[in-house]
């Protein structure tokens, strides 16, 4: 049926929808962070020194485990560790048991990773450093350790 009225009716071909692939992983470059001595790391020439994706990838990973979740409003809902939680248990094997559930819950938040396992634990004093395996979507399996407080 013709348009009688192309003034008050215009007719338009509706444009093909395009679907943007989903699965596509991107690492972004970052500055190279220590977070043993809490400095950037530097070059010979005193300049901040690049990493790779994939190494910034794994200092996003650090990161998120070592900020307390709910704590900061500069970050969403889903980023950080609920340490709040991991102190709370009465003893040590419930504490490792926390702590596993939340680095895992922490970094699977993430769609760059695929899984984290092979936790390891070592007591010093009322400090922890936790020991764990993770597999990115793309690049290498990281062994990988933070320390946690009590």
């Amino acid at each position: 049926m013709p348009n009688l009225y192309p003034d008050l009716y215009p007719v338009f071909e509706a444009p093909d929808i395009v679907q943007q692939s989903q699965s596509a992983v991107i690492y972004g470059e970052s500055w190279g962070f220590d977070f043993k001595t809490g400095q950037f790391v530097k070059d010979s020439g005193n300049r901040l020194r690049k990493t790779d994706g994939h190494s910034a990838w794994v200092q996003w990973c650090i990161k998120a485990i070592l900020t307390m979740r709910f704590a900061h409003v500069a970050y969403s809902y889903n980023y950080g560790l609920e340490s709040d939680e991991i102190t709370q248990q009465p003893d040590r094997a419930s504490k490792q048991a926390e702590m596993e559930r939340g680095i895992t819950e922490t970094i699977l938040s993430d769609p760059r990773a695929e899984w984290v396992r092979d936790f390891a634990y070592t007591w010093s004093g009322d400090s922890c450093i936790v020991s764990f395996t993770l597999k990115p979507k793309i690049g290498p399996i990281t062994k990988m350790e933070v320390t946690l407080d009590e």
